[in-house]
């Protein structure tokens, strides 16, 4: 049989001839589904199909069952970019061409990936990226709906082969990338996954002329003026005269820096939670703490953190984490980040925190015990009757002499003119003064929540008791007094 290659022109090229048994890659491809234990029995299988050579193998790969029973489980999305025009038109018509042959659930749709690119200033690549898995993610949901099954037994199948590898790799060294840029493309991801990250271009090529399968070769693919052409036509060709097994070697090396990239990650992800957190919807580290380790630890674990509390910093750049490092050690930091994040020194601790949130108040409510007073975004405070022998040194509890409890308690906020004798005073002291004593940033205090009694400030969470209220060998009803924070960490 003869392969054929559909170019963006409508003209074809023949190339040599394949039998079945010369074809490695369904080996290549089941190796590296068992290696990555990528599909798991029962999984629905979504393939992205553009209909390029890559793609339209590893959707012919899925349907013959070489990589699995996917039957009934098994559909493709096509996301028309509409950057070509007709070429666009005819590469959406192949592959809906080719899954009603496979007897494959086909989805196309159309998006102008070029006015998204521009509205969110991103490159053409970019943006097509984001809209395609957007897209497969939404397609995806809906099937495992369809079927009864969750989420998370979707799987989105990509047709990155071992040359994408060599090329993405050279891409970020031409472009600048850490050990996490330089692992280039992880065969698992979440829920997407690559069974063809361990073949070659050829292997490819050997298998569709095999089957005497058609594909659609996109014209855009030869300007070297983009860089991944130029990386593929120009630059790869050189390193593979010097090295003609480059994309193997390649592949070790990249397995060796994504392991130690990932233990890397391991501790410094450890590191975020011991030494930073999440306050009022901040994300707030330990100055000292981080200042005890290495500039590389300390660069991963500032990285690690910001991506857990704010998803969208995703793409931020190494420049504006090597700033953060270097305000560790700079009383009065501050500094304007993407995004819409800004971080900011208060009191020891640097402060990572969305430019335009707003600074709840506290809303008054009435807090009976036992009995919970809920505070909206800011959690909860809870009041329980409980043993006069316990203790807590948390500093978000409190155990309060009810005996002198007057009647039902309120909470609120700080109110102008409020003053209190704290735990272990003799005098009285502005509540004002006793919260910047305590450090508590300016911008935070109105949502530090103030319990009350009548007009007698109990306790200010967080903070202190009042010194009326402490637990006393006499006393007969102690109250437990708790803020419960929100899942966010307010």
């Amino acid at each position: 049989m003869t392969g054929h290659q559909s170019s963006a022109c409508g003209c074809i090229r023949t190339f040599q001839t394949y039998t079945s048994s010369m074809t490695p890659l369904p080996d290549i491809a089941r190796a590296t589904v068992a290696e990555h234990a990528m599909l798991p029995e029962g999984v629905v299988v979504l393939v992205m199909v553009s209909g390029g050579a890559d793609s339209v193998s590893l959707l012919r790969l899925l349907a013959s069952g070489d990589l699995g029973d996917f039957v009934g489980r098994l559909s493709v999305l096509h996301v028309n970019h509409l950057l070509r025009g007709d070429a666009s038109d005819g590469d959406a018509a192949s592959v809906e061409a080719l899954c009603v042959e496979l007897g494959v659930p086909c989805r196309v749709v159309r998006f102008d990936v070029a006015a998204y690119a521009e509205a969110e200033a991103l490159n053409l690549e970019d943006a097509g990226r984001r809209v395609r898995y957007r897209f497969a993610d939404d397609e995806l949901d809906a099937r495992c709906a369809a079927l009864g099954l969750s989420p998370l037994r979707g799987r989105i199948a990509v047709a990155h082969t071992l040359d994408d590898q060599s090329e993405t790799f050279l891409m970020r060294l031409v472009t600048g990338a850490g050990p996490g840029g330089l692992r280039a493309i992880p065969a698992v991801r979440g829920r997407i996954v690559r069974p063809l990250l361990g073949a070659k271009r050829g292997d490819v090529l050997a298998y569709l002329t095999s089957l005497d399968q058609h594909w659609r070769e996109d014209a855009s693919n030869a300007d070297t003026s983009r860089l991944r052409s130029w990386v593929r036509h120009d630059l790869l060709p050189l390193v593979r005269e010097q090295n003609p097994s480059f994309s193997d070697t390649l592949a070790r090396t990249v397995r060796i820096i994504a392991e130690e990239d990932s233990l890397l990650s391991e501790m410094a992800s450890a590191f975020s939670r011991d030494f930073g957190g999440l306050e009022a919807g901040r994300l707030v580290f330990e100055r000292a703490q981080l200042a005890t380790l290495s500039r590389p630890m300390a660069r991963r674990t500032v990285r690690e953190a910001l991506l857990r509390a704010f998803p969208e910093a995703s793409r931020l750049e190494a420049a504006h984490v090597e700033a953060l490092v270097d305000g560790l050690s700079v009383d009065g930091f501050a500094h304007d980040l993407p995004f819409g994040l800004r971080a900011e020194d208060e009191y020891g601790k640097l402060a990572i925190f969305r430019r335009d949130d707003v600074v709840v108040p506290v809303a008054p409510c009435l807090l009976e015990w036992p009995g919970t007073c809920g505070l909206g975004a800011l959690g909860s405070i809870e009041a329980r009757i409980v043993d006069a022998g316990e203790v807590t040194d948390d500093p978000f509890s409190a155990y309060v002499n009810a005996d002198l409890f007057a009647g039902p308690l309120t909470v609120d906020g700080p109110r102008p003119g409020d003053r209190m004798t704290p735990l272990g005073m003799d005098g009285t002291k502005k509540l004002s003064d006793l919260l910047v004593d305590v450090k508590v940033p300016k911008r935070l205090r109105a949502s530090t929540p103030v319990v009350r009694d009548g007009e007698r400030i109990v306790w200010v969470a967080g903070v202190r008791l009042d010194e009326a209220y402490k637990v006393t060998p006499e006393t007969r009803a102690v109250v437990a007094l708790t803020w419960h924070r929100d899942d966010n960490g307010s």
